[in-house]
């Protein structure tokens, strides 16, 4: 990893324990069920946390658009953002899907499950 990578965004201190969120919707739970295991296989995220079905209220095309939707928080490192971006965009059904980052201080142990989980999900399998 980078010396870059390896900072915490916000202050330029080891990113030991932070966690980065990328948060999104799909519009079935099937898409977001997809979308979230085959990240998690590639090793691009720990984990994905489903939930839905909400209401979306939002303007489209110069309208107001009310749709049901299944909101998405993928766990992964910052060194990876990158990569979960093009791999949630290359799987949504939406031509301009929401794609918000966020970076968190986890818990030591938590953090290092969530490391953990990516660096020995990229190892090649026997």
């Amino acid at each position: 990893m980078s010396r870059e990578s390896s900072m915490r965004p916000d202050s330029g201190q080891p990113a030991g324990d932070v966690v980065a969120e990328i948060r999104t919707t799909f519009p079935t739970r099937q898409d977001a069920v997809a979308c979230g295991t085959r990240l998690v296989e590639q090793g691009l995220a720990a984990c994905v946390q489903i939930e839905g079905p909400l209401t979306s209220v939002y303007r489209w095309h110069d309208a107001v658009q009310t749709a049901e939707e299944f909101a998405c928080r993928w766990k992964t490192i910052p060194f990876k953002l990158a990569e979960c971006e093009v791999a949630i965009r290359a799987a949504h059904p939406y031509d301009t899907p929401e794609i918000l980052v966020s970076f968190c201080r986890g818990s030591a142990d938590y953090a290092a499950w969530v490391q953990e989980s990516i660096v020995a999900d990229r190892e090649p399998r026997s």
